[in-house]
């Protein structure tokens, strides 16, 4: 058998790298390929243009809520992708659950 050519094992580490390098280089060529001359990949039609989003309707005050709640609900709803007169009513709810816990237990 022969020597191997080094022991050393920085340059072992550098040439495993590199191979491992060159091939993930190579890989990401291919699916960018793959990708490019997809023949399954759907059509993209153009999107329709946007009407105008129609006027969000003020919202009464609900019972025990300040405005600022009300709107810091309304900034969430929008965030989440929804319009702020998605909102229909806003009802807070009965929670008692903590309280008749604690008298059923013994």
């Amino acid at each position: 058998m022969s020597q191997p050519v080094t022991t050393n094992p920085w340059i072992i580490m550098l040439i495993n790298m590199t191979v491992v390098f060159i091939v993930l280089i190579s890989l990401s060529f291919l699916i960018r390929l793959i990708h490019a001359f997809d023949p399954t990949r759907k059509k993209e039609t153009p999107m329709p243009a946007a009407s105008p989003a129609p006027a969000p309707v003020a919202a009464p005050e609900p019972e025990g809520l300040s405005a600022e709640v009300v709107a810091a609900i309304t900034a969430a709803v929008t965030l989440c992708g929804f319009s702020g007169g998605a909102i229909r009513t806003i009802r807070p709810l009965a929670r008692d659950g903590w309280k008749n816990s604690g008298r059923t237990l013994r």
